[in-house]
């Protein structure tokens, strides 16, 4: 098991849903958390909500560039018209320290969701491109930011798949997974695999909306 009980956690989108319900439950598991967003104040607030609702002191909110600097590894959940903007702008932040995106390229029509073209491959790609001296990783796109938000609900159900070309930096994922009761980490393949899990949210989406449900996926035999 890697031991993940001393890091600092940044999530970059803190005051968004999917970074916000994040944020709670690796509060709820003892991980100290910072929520970045682009006015400090913002994240402050978003801050204080979660130390009420998780029970917790360790999670403080910080602008974006505070809350890059501060962190051992930064979740990156902001929209994607946003991405590379805010990571070109953060990107002596993040210099060494492992990067977890899980950004979805998403489109919207009378027909539901799709996936957008990304130039690099996918968002994650397009994150390893901007932040060079950074170890990118791609994990969370499946979550529910409902379900984790609902602390009622005492276990996710899920399994994460985690990208990346760094084994020490992708177990480091996983293990942040696994701190989410009820949800794994499983090791999904190397980053220039993340396009096709990235897209597959569409495929949730429509899932969801056909079955009031807030589906995720398992992986058998593992």
């Amino acid at each position: 098991m890697t031991d993940i009980s001393g890091l600092k956690i940044g999530v970059l989108g803190g005051t968004g849903p999917q970074g916000r319900g994040l944020a709670l439950r690796w509060a709820k598991a003892g991980l100290t958390v910072i929520i970045g967003s682009r006015a400090a104040d913002r994240a402050e607030t978003a801050a204080a909500e979660l130390r009420e609702l998780a029970g917790v002191e360790a999670i403080i909110g910080l602008d974006n560039a505070g809350c890059a600097g501060a962190a051992d590894v930064v979740l990156v959940a902001v929209p994607w018209d946003g991405h590379r903007e805010l990571l070109e702008s953060l990107r002596a932040e993040l210099t060494g320290k492992i990067v977890i995106d899980c950004v979805n390229p998403l489109g919207f029509d009378k027909q539901g969701p799709f996936a957008l073209p990304v130039e690099e491959g996918s968002a994650a790609q397009q994150a390893e491109r901007v932040l060079p001296e950074s170890r990118v990783t791609a994990a969370f796109h499946h979550v529910s930011a409902v379900l984790l938000a609902d602390l009622g609900v005492s276990e996710m159900d899920i399994d994460v798949l985690v990208l990346g070309d760094d084994r020490e930096a992708t177990d480091v994922v996983r293990a942040l997974a696994d701190a989410i009761p009820g949800t794994r980490g499983i090791y999904g393949g190397r980053l220039r695999n993340a396009h096709q899990v990235e897209a597959f949210t569409a495929n949730l989406i429509a899932i969801n909306k056909r079955y009031k449900a807030h589906a995720g996926i398992r992986v058998t035999d593992v």
